[in-house]
């Protein structure tokens, strides 16, 4: 299964400059995403992280983690209309083990690997990692619960 970012948004409440998933390439209901972000010099977080020598910041990559994660969850509860999926909404419990392993910088293409560890009823704990070019940059454990909006 694949999405584009119009088929996301109908997914997730994030939009610009927030929405930081551009592309789901594969979906194992139940089981894994990969997802893409396109990380470019034009986004306003590099206005201030750092001037002269642009790192996008650690925490924007376990955001996109967690919403590559979210697409995984609400797509795996069953089929939920667009009206059921508008009605809800993800909200992340903790995340755990966060480690960065090199920098991700403005021309990078990020891919959000995301696999289920363990989900009961409407909470999921998943394992995230964050790859450019196939080179580990970041990995953390993220804990959710799907909720009534």
């Amino acid at each position: 299964m694949t999405l584009d970012v119009v088929e996301i948004q109908k997914i997730l409440p994030h939009r610009y400059p927030f929405l930081l998933v551009d592309r789901v390439t594969s979906l194992n209901e139940g089981e894994s995403i990969i997802a893409y972000k396109n990380v470019s010099i034009s986004e306003p977080v590099f206005e201030g992280h750092f001037p002269g020598h642009p790192i996008y910041p650690g925490v924007m990559i376990l955001e996109g983690m967690a919403q590559a994660g979210g697409i995984l969850s609400f797509l795996s509860m069953g089929d939920m209309s667009e009206e059921e999926i508008a009605s809800k909404v993800v909200y992340f419990m903790s995340i755990d083990k966060a480690k960065f392993r090199s920098p991700v910088r403005p021309g990078d293409q990020l891919e959000y690997r995301i696999s289920v560890i363990k989900q009961k009823g409407t909470i999921w704990m998943l394992k995230g990692e964050a790859y450019v070019d196939n080179k580990l940059a970041s990995e953390a454990e993220l804990k959710a619960m799907i909720v009534d909006k």
